[in-house]
């Protein structure tokens, strides 16, 4: 018993440490060494690329947010990258003033549904602000899923912290969860956050793809979205793109400005997204990183098996003592990642249940299957092994 409390303490100090102090997006410029020169926001232009695939029950609101709020850098171009959707999402961005919808052409082998979306969106930016390739350094890109909300002002904080930091600008959006079965992602965002680094100071090891905020010129000389066509997790990898260029990778978290739904759409729908970017994610962590969650994560499953022991007669305080130090670490760990109800930490015992069973089910189609899939289409994970050896050759 003692070996078990001891490993549960640790485990818990363990999650502390690890989550850290993320970043919160806020309003303000932030002083940040090595940054370069800002320039002046009446110059500056802005594209917002929007990859959508069968998004008619959310683009709506974005587009809302986006034409209703003028900020003070006027948006020139808001782009929508319809993917080959079957629903109404093309009739929606049409029926929206000031905004530009453009069909992504027949998805080549090789390529990612969103990589392929997001890379003709800037292209078609280039076309329509009449840029080539060796112009259009002061353009910001701003790629944003079709389920983010954004509040009054939210788009002018990102771009005006990209161009304060330079780089890469990530931002994951504060997780709104509507229905109950929304609730079996909490987990998921708190260790999504632990594993990229994003409370520490040193650089993260990825990204989150809901809002990505960048210059056209370093884009360009990363190789965008074409540099990572094959990665499953585009926003880990472009990330990495960037830091071995020599650019910088910041995290936000969206809090009161940014917000989403996370698979709004059904249980197989959230299934399928963790089983995608599960792997992924946990092969780009640090070891060290990654061996501190895990203990973490054990440890949860440890205090549960405990408090079971405890309610079958023995030491049911201890048991239910160190219980309730995760209910209460994880209610203010969720806090800072969304909005859950406060029943969502005392049961976290059905989001560990679920975080193993995608574990096991992303572990299998990853390096047994080698293949998943997402938005309807089937990927062939086979592709970026054979794309990676023929850029080697």
């Amino acid at each position: 018993m003692t070996a078990t409390i001891v490993f549960c303490v640790t485990g818990w100090v363990l999650g502390w440490v690890v989550f850290g102090r993320p970043r919160v997006l806020a309003a303000g410029i932030e002083p940040v060494a090595h940054a370069p020169a800002a320039a002046t926001p009446a110059g500056l232009q802005r594209a917002i690329i929007i990859p959508a695939r069968n998004e008619a029950g959310s683009l709506g609101g974005l587009l809302m947010d986006l034409t209703a709020d003028r900020a003070a850098t006027r948006t020139p171009l808001i782009i929508v990258v319809d993917d080959h959707s079957t629903d109404q999402t093309a009739s929606i961005a049409n029926a929206v003033d000031g905004v530009v919808v453009v069909g992504a052409p027949d998805l080549p082998i090789g390529w990612t549904g969103k990589s392929w979306a997001c890379w003709n969106g800037v292209a078609a930016a280039q076309r329509l602000l009449g840029l080539t390739t060796d112009e259009g350094g002061d353009l910001q890109l701003v790629f944003i899923d079709a389920d983010v909300r954004m509040a009054p002002g939210a788009l002018d904080v990102v771009t005006g912290q990209q161009r304060n930091i330079g780089g890469l600008l990530s931002v994951q959006p504060h997780h709104v969860a509507v229905r109950p079965y929304e609730r079996l992602s909490a987990l998921f965002n708190v260790i999504a956050i632990m594993g990229v680094g994003a409370g520490h100071s040193s650089p993260p090891t990825g990204a989150f793809g809901p809002v990505l905020a960048t210059t056209f010129a370093d884009y360009q000389r990363v190789g965008g979205h074409q540099s990572v066509r094959t990665d499953v997790a585009e926003d880990v990898a472009l990330a990495q793109r960037y830091q071995d260029a020599g650019l910088t990778v910041n995290i936000r978290l969206g809090a009161d400005l940014i917000n989403f739904r996370m698979y709004p759409k059904g249980v197989r729908g959230l299934l399928e997204g963790w089983t995608k970017n599960f792997c992924a994610g946990a092969l780009s962590t640090r070891y060290p990183t990654l061996a501190a969650t895990v203990l973490w994560v054990t440890a949860l499953g440890s205090a549960t098996l405990g408090l079971v022991d405890g309610i079958a007669g023995q030491s049911l305080l201890l048991h239910a003592g160190i219980y309730m130090a995760f209910v209460a670490q994880l209610a203010v760990l969720l806090h800072r990642v969304g909005r859950f109800r406060w029943w969502t930490s005392v049961l976290y015992p059905v989001g560990l249940v679920t975080f193993f069973g995608v574990f096991v089910r992303s572990t299998w189609r990853t390096l047994v299957r080698r293949s998943t899939r997402w938005s309807g289409r089937t990927i062939d994970l086979t592709q970026r092994a054979a794309a990676f050896e023929s850029e080697l050759t």
